[in-house]
């Protein structure tokens, strides 16, 4: 059987977008979408905004890349911004959110070989959680749709269920590193954990230095309404990945770690040829000068209730067919009683994108610029195609 040009990995579906205005796609022929995906909350500021096009083609003019055995100072300017944004001391600056956890996982085991405890390396994790696809990020997850076919998987990985913190520390021995979690969980059907499960694990942490390593790829950058949900937990991190909005849509990740933390991380134990290059930087410094005021902050939470209300006002007409919504800021979910990825398939046909998640959850994640009249756009919209929509029958 003959293979693609392009590994046929993706069920690629009928979108095929060239162009974007705003939160709007345009396909080949046309064809215009709202765009309440974000490439899956990567597009924060929107498509074509110009203040981050404006920061990449003057990057692009001057330079592009250099190796990191070289100083940087778009880098330094990048990392002192967000170690004065957030709880961190340091930041290691990488491709993807995966390369984010991936470094957020050597970081916590390298802290306790540094302290002389080699044997602390396991990380308790969460069950339905997603963490990327490397063999370090799907060895941390139950997910058997991700692990299927990649064995033998990496050791150092106990998956407990989320949410649960009784199940976390009853976990915890003497080989124990730390946890990995989402704070929201995305791929996994947009699930916030309570405040008594983060701040537990942070008491946990404190007594049995522990590292508390957060996956914020999702919920990060503004998504949640604070510039990290960690915020919103009256907590910190020791550790903690983020990618996704951090680049507006330019490939850009990073981990955050305090001084503490990254003590191990010394020259030789980690490094990335394209990781922190200008003109990375340049599209994560723009996307800050946009995103981390206390104005936009505020911005993003009262569109999100704006939205979220609308929403759960809307839900009762359909209540064959929606549940309730969940989430927070502009990181939100609606909960079905049918499949939702057909019924985001079906969104799709009527010019509607958003993305199916665990639990038969409608991700919706528009950009964090939307307008009153886009949030009227996309909830009539998904009234006008719940009203149309014919369940499919099970085979």
């Amino acid at each position: 059987m003959a293979i693609t040009p392009l590994m046929p990995v993706y069920p690629r579906c009928e979108v095929r977008p060239v162009r974007g205005e705003g939160v709007w796609l345009i396909g080949e022929g046309g064809e215009r979408y709202l765009d309440f995906a974000s490439g899956i909350a990567v597009n924060l500021l929107g498509h074509s905004h110009p203040h981050l096009i404006g920061a990449i083609q003057r990057q692009a003019e001057t330079l592009m890349h250099v190796s990191n055995l070289y100083g940087s100072p778009q880098g330094e300017q990048l990392a002192q911004r967000l170690v004065d944004l957030t709880f961190a001391d340091t930041v290691f600056f990488t491709n993807s959110g995966a390369e984010a956890v991936e470094c957020a996982i050597k970081t916590a085991r390298r802290y306790h070989h540094a302290a002389g405890n080699p044997h602390k390396n396991k990380l308790i994790t969460f069950s339905n959680a997603f963490h990327g696809r490397t063999m370090a990020t799907i060895s941390a997850t139950d997910q058997v749709k991700l692990r299927d076919g990649f064995a033998p998987l990496l050791e150092g990985f106990e998956v407990v269920a989320f949410d649960d913190l009784d199940a976390a520390l009853a976990a915890i021995d003497d080989t124990t590193a730390g946890f990995l979690v989402e704070p929201v969980q995305g791929e996994g059907g947009i699930r916030p954990a309570s405040q008594e499960f983060m701040k537990g694990l942070r008491q946990a942490c404190d007594e049995h230095d522990l590292m508390l390593v957060l996956d914020e790829v999702q919920c990060g950058v503004a998504r949640t309404g604070t510039l990290y949900a960690y915020e919103q937990y009256g907590i910190v991190p020791d550790i903690l990945a983020t990618a996704k909005g951090i680049g507006g849509g330019f490939p850009l990740g990073a981990c955050l770690a305090t001084g503490k933390a990254a003590s191990g991380m010394v020259i030789g134990t980690h490094g990335s040829t394209y990781g922190g290059n200008p003109l990375a930087m340049a599209a994560g410094n723009a996307v800050l000068d946009v995103v981390a005021t206390p104005e936009f902050l505020a911005q993003v939470r009262e569109t999100g209730q704006r939205l979220r209300a609308a929403l759960e006002q809307m839900i009762p007409n359909h209540d064959g067919l929606f549940e309730s919504v969940r989430g927070m800021g502009l990181m939100l979910g609606i909960k079905m009683k049918t499949d939702s990825r057909a019924f985001v398939g079906y969104l799709r046909t009527r010019g509607i994108l958003t993305v199916a998640a665990g639990d038969n959850v409608v991700r919706v994640l528009p950009p964090l610029i939307i307008d009153d009249a886009e949030i009227r756009a996309f909830v009539d919209g998904l009234s006008a195609a719940a009203a149309d929509y014919e369940v499919p029958q099970a085979a």
